[in-house]
């Protein structure tokens, strides 16, 4: 086996191909793909292998040596004669920068703008951002992006790339979405829980249009990989268009066994193809989540500094959701002669990016996957299997630039024994925030046309809560309240909404959006092993002895007030980044609030009338301490620790405490927790089922 760079030799190695025209049998070449053959080699336009794009070359160069720019006329056209089409197009086809610029380019943009999609907003951001500059223009122009609680768009805008969940709202503003006259779904595989109901939105939104004589909706469906049936069907058996991609050769190795230690045969794969291969070429390991990610940047950082890697620098980038905007698009940046990029990613990477450089990737097969169960009202983090389609997602990242590798942290066999494609997310989500949306939009949930339907239980769950939380008159043939109808104008889970509706009763409006809007983002908190003593002493200053979310507060009204907020968060090891997101949210969340006439108000330092408030919302999320000095929650019976992040942690337990989230690891943990007093119990709407279910005579 040629074995290029010199590896350990514990892969098997096979390719990887995807090489088909334009107007073939789509169907049968995508079960090819989908189908685990291995002996492929991704090619080029007619078949041929691409070229590496010189890197001088200017952006309408590189525009028309894309793979599409060859049919550019007949997507046009096809586009023009079609109210709904699928194009199914490889990896590097270049279908998420074009098609929307073919759409304006068309003059489709006439009647209305270009919507184009994406599951994460760092996608929606970057990719707006590399099509302003093939349009010339500055983003927010021609070319704007919406995420949540950021529209860089304009009057002028034409095309809009946004996350899922920012068309979703419009919708409920605008059930026509009059705005538009293209609607494209990118990533259309990926099947977030917004996605899937954009699918019936926009379907519902174009048949309307229709039957009342208004300017046409187009919908554009868009994936690399996709159960395509299922889709044109779905869609009234619509019309399917396969793009070519210009994908190089992509040499695959399996590992011979599974010793399932995924993340050891990530490390030492990744040494060992540094130790041999050019510093020109760049790594990417995909794993499961933050921990990991972190755990692994420190190991390898560890390693690289040793004087065996004394005259091989390379420099690591962590790659996840949680982490802050500027530190992800940091990824994309060029690295100096001789200094090997690597980068640790989640599932993130997989999709959309495009990161320059990357020659090596190394799959570990796995994915962290979150699954509610509406009974427990707990969300499992899992670690699972990735899907067939995943597998070739990520191997595809190799081969865009160059040809490339991908190494298989798992065996031929367990490959051939994954799903071929990834469950949709609507079938493992808490579906309120779901159901809220639906019933804003005046569409009965139960009948609501899913692509696939969410069990009913789940669906009764979501209806259960929102009535709990009056936002619906009743369960049977449910109608929004007017408390319901404000609610769904909030980008929140609906109990935060509920909480902000509630706050001026109680005083605390001003406290109860500083709250929400720090919980709405990532951490403000730095972790980090290497000056934990020092993070301990200048985060105490903030730690309230009722718990974390006052805690956050202590610290996000200091924020405010500091003088000079970016040295003030270096001081006390804060994220300056999260806060300023947190702030604008918090803006935005005034906003929404004077919209809807709630009066401001403040606490001040009666902390007493927050606590009390966040039980308006959270009223589901009550824990009792149990002998043991477990905590029991009270609407799903499950026994659970204080999260080790938590501010009450290695303190004397609280017999009540309230909650946001309930998740599971290796364990189960209760996260952002407030000490509550019994007393405050009697009056919440579960109260009785609570005092049925408490083990304590403090509450009956």
């Amino acid at each position: 086996m040629n074995q290029k760079p010199g590896f350990s030799g514990n892969f098997h190695s096979g390719k990887c191909e995807n090489g088909y025209k334009i107007n073939i049998n789509v169907k049968r070449k995508l079960k090819q793909v989908l189908s685990g053959e291995s002996e492929k080699k991704f090619r080029g336009e007619n078949g041929q292998m691409g070229k590496v794009k010189k890197s001088g070359a200017s952006l309408q160069e590189q525009r028309q040596s894309l793979p599409l720019f060859p049919v550019r006329e007949s997507i046009i056209e096809q586009i023009r004669g079609s109210d709904t089409l699928i194009f199914l197009g490889e990896t590097g086809s270049g279908k998420t920068t074009q098609i929307p610029q073919y759409v304006h380019e068309s003059g489709l943009t006439r009647t209305g703008m270009v919507a184009v999609t994406q599951p994460r907003r760092i996608a929606a951001i970057s990719v707006a951002q590399r099509v302003a500059q093939e349009k010339f223009c500055q983003v927010g122009e021609i070319v704007g992006y919406t995420v949540r609680f950021e529209d860089c768009s304009s009057a002028a805008t034409k095309i809009r790339y946004m996350t899922d969940g920012s068309l979703l709202r419009e919708a409920i503003r605008d059930r026509l979405l009059m705005a538009y006259s293209t609607v494209i779904l990118d990533e259309a595989h990926e099947r977030t829980v917004n996605t899937d109901v954009l699918f019936g939105i926009v379907k519902e939104a174009q048949k309307l249009r229709k039957e009342s004589r208004k300017p046409p909706l187009k919908i554009l469906i868009m994936s690399a990989t996709m159960d395509v049936d299922h889709f044109s069907a779905y869609f009234n058996n619509c019309k399917i268009i396969y793009l070519e991609g210009r994908m190089f050769p992509v040499k695959i190795r399996h590992v011979k066994r599974n010793d399932h230690d995924y993340a050891q045969t990530c490390l030492i794969t990744l040494f060992d193809i540094h130790r041999n291969a050019p510093l020109d070429h760049d790594i990417l390991i995909f794993l499961t989540g933050q921990e990991e990610i972190d755990a692994m940047a420190e190991q390898v950082r560890s390693i690289a500094k040793s004087a065996e890697f004394h005259d091989s620098p390379m420099k690591v980038f962590p790659l996840y959701s949680q982490l802050p905007q500027h530190r992800q698009l940091e990824v994309f940046k060029a690295m100096p002669q001789g200094v090997r990029k690597v980068i640790l990613a989640t599932n993130i990477a997989e999709t959309s990016l495009t990161i320059s450089g990357i020659k090596y990737v190394i799959d570990s097969g796995v994915v962290k996957q979150k699954v509610y169960n509406s009974v427990t009202g707990m969300d499992t983090l899992k670690i699972v299997k990735i899907s067939q389609a995943q597998a070739w997602q990520r191997t595809g990242r190799a081969g865009r630039e160059s040809e490339g590798f991908c190494y298989r942290a798992y065996t031929v066999a367990d490959f051939e024994n994954m799903n071929l494609m990834t469950t949709p997310e609507i079938l493992r989500s808490n579906l309120a925030t779901t159901v809220l949306q639906l019933l804003a939009l005046g569409i009965d949930c139960m009948n609501f046309d899913f692509m696939d339907k969410p069990s009913r239980e789940s669906l009764s769950s979501a209806i259960k809560l929102l009535y709990e939380l009056k936002a619906i008159t009743s369960i049977e043939g449910a109608t929004l309240t007017e408390a319901g109808r404000k609610m769904s104008q909030f980008p929140l889970d609906p109990r935060f909404s509920k909480i902000l509706l509630e706050a001026s009763s109680y005083s605390c409006l001003s406290e109860m959006i500083m709250i929400i809007a720090v919980l709405s983002g990532e951490n403000i908190f730095h972790t980090s092993n290497d000056k934990r003593d020092q993070i301990l002493v200048a985060h105490s200053k903030f730690v309230s002895k009722h718990g974390d979310h006052l805690t956050i507060l202590n610290a996000f009204r200091e924020f405010l007030n500091a003088e000079n907020p970016k040295m003030w968060c270096f001081k006390h090891f804060l994220n300056y980044r999260n806060l300023m997101y947190a702030n604008e949210v918090r803006k935005q969340l005034m906003e929404i609030c004077k919209r809807c006439n709630l009066e401001e108000s403040s606490c001040g330092s009666d902390f007493d009338q927050v606590r009390r408030c966040l039980l308006v919302g959270l009223f589901g999320n009550i824990g009792e301490l149990q002998r043991d000095q477990m905590y029991l929650t009270l609407s799903g019976r499950q026994r659970a620790k204080l999260h080790p992040s938590s501010a009450l942690c290695h303190k004397p337990l609280a017999d009540y405490v309230v909650y946001t989230d309930l998740v599971a690891t290796e364990r189960a943990y209760l996260k952002f927790i407030t000490i509550v007093d019994s007393e405050w119990l009697h009056d919440l709407p579960n109260a009785s089922k609570l005092r049925r279910y408490s083990t304590s005579n403090n509450f009956k």
